[in-house]
């Protein structure tokens, strides 16, 4: 593993260790290393690839389906903004634009100084509250451009 990979290769190796080498494992054991080092790094999914003896391009392929699952390590703090049709029918949009305006990322990146990581996500069931979006669980509806560096500023 190279030195840019926060994991060290005896954790991840600790981790292979717990399971059978069945590929059925592989959520399991890709959920275990992302709650452990905040997301999947690719040298973690070549190791995991050769104890499973599956090819690459199927642990790569589980890890971009799922949404839960990262390449690359989240903020501190991760702001997902619905897109979901009541949301983005309240423009919702112009609230994404504007948390990538004050942060100066965009969507599934991560600010440099590692607090913030920001995503677009699809209905997260707050409806009624449109337009909303979420910072480390909490849920901020009937948002709007004006509040958003308000809100930010409470995780500065």
């Amino acid at each position: 593993m190279n030195e840019n990979c926060n994991c060290k290769a005896e954790g991840i190796n600790n981790i292979l260790s717990k399971y059978t080498k069945d590929k059925d494992n592989l959520i399991q054991i890709l959920n275990e290393v992302q709650e452990t080092y905040g997301y999947v790094p690719v040298e973690v999914q070549e190791k995991i690839s050769e104890v499973l003896d599956i090819p690459l391009a199927e642990v790569y392929g589980v890890i971009t389906f799922y949404s839960r699952f990262s390449e690359e390590p989240k903020g501190k703090y991760n702001i997902s903004v619905c897109l979901g049709t009541a949301c983005y029918v309240k423009e919702a949009n112009n609230i994404l634009d504007k948390i990538k305006e004050v942060l100066k990322i965009n969507e599934g990146e991560t600010t440099k100084d590692g607090k913030f990581s920001l995503e677009a996500t699809r209905c997260i069931g707050a409806c009624s509250n449109a337009p909303v979006f979420v910072v480390n669980g909490d849920v901020y509806g009937k948002a709007t451009v004006d509040k958003v560096e308000e809100i930010l500023s409470k995780y500065e």
